[in-house]
């Protein structure tokens, strides 16, 4: 566990992504049944062939030009706008963002999260933490201490709710709707991300909170961790021309790809810098993109 007053000093500007496959429903239920809900949609979908754990699929090649495509598509543009003070669907174009320091990432677990469960997931965090790392360059390592920047929490329906009263006191300036946000998360969302940039500095990254919803299995768990983590980088849009992509919200793949891997690299390349716009971006993208995939 971390503490979680270091979550301290960050401003108000975010982005917001969710992996969601559920279709909304009102009725409340209790945390046993939503275990059962989100047990039977993930059977349903992979028995229908989704969530694929393939990183190369030969039946899904993707040339350069669907890198450039997909980067503009995916690290260009906004998931979620808020209306209303309230976050809905929908897409808008944006600037570059991504970390330019050091990322510390930290995890937090509810009381319902038992030990095994606790482990697992904790040894995931830190493979994947590992791996991102290499694919961008950053510094970028665990951390168990007040330095976490970068906190993925694992929490039931009620522990979600009860955390969220508690982030007017830890987040300076934070917008109500990100309280509402992650307070009521309906449970057609499986996870998301929220990320705040620094004060003064355009589309640099200052601090994270995802979101992991312990009521599903140690598979959809991880698929979690994949998606949101590398979200969290800077790639916040999803496509449903990406192939084969964990940004896609079809739900074909459940772990990053090679494809994936590729625009993490370009995003992190040292030609590009965040709050750039996509004018500057694209002419830089063809010989970004294949230099990534070398």
């Amino acid at each position: 566990m971390i503490q979680l007053r270091r979550i301290l000093r960050i401003a108000p500007v975010i982005f917001v992504t969710a992996c969601a496959s559920l279709p909304p429903a009102s009725p409340p239920i209790d945390g046993n049944d939503l275990q059962q809900i989100y047990a039977a949609t993930e059977a349903s979908m992979r028995g229908q062939g989704m969530m694929r754990t393939e990183t190369s699929p030969k039946d899904a090649p993707f040339s350069y030009y669907d890198l450039t495509q997909n980067f503009e598509r995916i690290a260009l543009h906004n998931e979620y706008l808020i209306t209303d003070g309230r976050f809905v669907a929908g897409q808008s174009q944006t600037f570059l963002r991504r970390w330019e320091g050091p990322v510390r990432v930290g995890t937090i677990f509810g009381a319902s999260t038992d030990g095994r469960t606790a482990r697992v997931n904790t040894t995931e965090v830190a493979r994947y933490t590992k791996r991102l790392s290499q694919l961008t360059g950053l510094d970028m390592r665990v951390s168990d201490g007040a330095e976490a920047n970068f906190l993925v929490l694992f929490l039931n329906e009620t522990e979600q709710s009860q955390f969220a009263k508690t982030l007017p006191t830890l987040l300076r300036n934070i917008s109500p709707a990100v309280v509402d946000a992650f307070g009521n998360s309906p449970r057609n969302i499986f996870c998301a991300a929220f990320a705040f940039t620094k004060p003064g500095r355009k589309g640099v990254y200052g601090n994270v909170l995802i979101l992991v919803k312990s009521e599903h299995s140690d598979f959809m768990r991880k698929s979690c961790i994949h998606e949101e983590m590398a979200q969290a980088m800077g790639l916040t849009n999803d496509s449903p021309d990406a192939r084969p992509s964990i940004f896609n919200d079809d739900e074909e793949f459940a772990f990053l790809t090679r494809h994936d891997e590729i625009l993490l690299r370009m995003l992190y390349d040292p030609r590009l810098k965040a709050g750039m716009e996509r004018y500057e971006i694209s002419p830089l993208l063809p010989a970004i993109a294949r230099d990534a995939a070398r």
